[in-house]
């Protein structure tokens, strides 16, 4: 099935069944996910914080997304694999259709970027071009500082408004699917029973989009030192990686040094 295919049919899925999307950046995690039917692998550059160790998203580069998307695309994924387009790798429409395609030539089958009226003919470039891509609105990482920090968004009338107006403009653009960032559930589920391309949630409550995004680490519970306070982890990889560290550790020390 091509990326074009595969983002048609989630489009479709609209009101239908919900969409179950999941952050991926190496090659085992992207089969394990895959081998359980995940809908969509995004690599996301919230790799930055839980792989590469930097405070956000506003140092990842398009090298760090090219060999990351590169490890996952080697999975050879049924799912639709999606690649953040990093800071400052789309100021400009030229940069973004070219950033867009370096992505895809690396392995992405669609692109991801923040951001909604100012993005909307970038996104018409992209998907001009014939490479699908995926909206991002509320809270915007790649926007913590000049922000100031992560702050819901939608909680006032105008907020909504403006929400709305962007998705919109990303729709009009050509955009298969929105991600919707910390939204506050009430004005999550209102603009996704409005919008006419699908949503997928995170920090937004649930069951108020037409799908869920998860970062990977906090669904196996194994980046303990930061946990969003939306997160419902699965598993408790920290401490098993530590029991079996310090099982091996006991096993190699506890043994009698070999003679020669």
């Amino acid at each position: 099935m091509t990326a074009l295919q595969k983002s048609e049919n989630l489009r479709l899925r609209k009101g239908k069944r919900a969409i179950a999307a999941l952050t991926a950046y190496d090659y085992p995690t992207a089969r394990l996910l895959d081998e359980s039917g995940v809908d969509v692998l995004l690599v996301g550059d919230s790799l930055g914080m839980v792989v590469l160790g930097f405070p956000d998203t506003t140092h990842v580069t398009m090298d760090h997304m090219l060999h990351h998307i590169a490890a996952v695309a080697r999975a050879k994924p049924q799912a639709l694999i999606v690649g953040d387009l990093p800071i400052h790798s789309y100021d400009t429409v030229t940069e973004a259709l070219d950033s867009a395609r370096r992505l895809v030539a690396a392995g992405a089958e669609a692109v991801k970027l923040e951001g909604g009226i100012r993005q909307a003919e970038k996104v018409r470039a992209i998907t001009s071009a014939g490479i699908p891509v995926m909206g991002h609105l509320g809270m915007l990482p790649q926007r913590v500082i000049e922000e100031g920090g992560y702050h819901k968004k939608g909680k006032t009338p105008a907020q909504t408004a403006a929400i709305r107006e962007g998705a919109q403009a990303l729709i009009d653009a050509g955009v298969f699917a929105i991600v919707f960032e910390s939204i506050v559930p009430a004005t999550a589920r209102q603009l996704s029973q409005s919008l006419s391309v699908p949503t997928i949630g995170i920090g937004c409550g649930d069951h108020t989009c037409d799908g869920e995004i998860a970062v990977i680490t906090d669904l196996l519970g194994s980046y303990p030192w930061f946990v969003p306070p939306f997160a419902r982890p699965e598993g408790n990889e920290a401490d098993a990686t530590r029991h079996a560290a310090s099982r091996y550790i006991s096993r190699v020390q506890g043994s009698p040094a070999p003679t020669c």
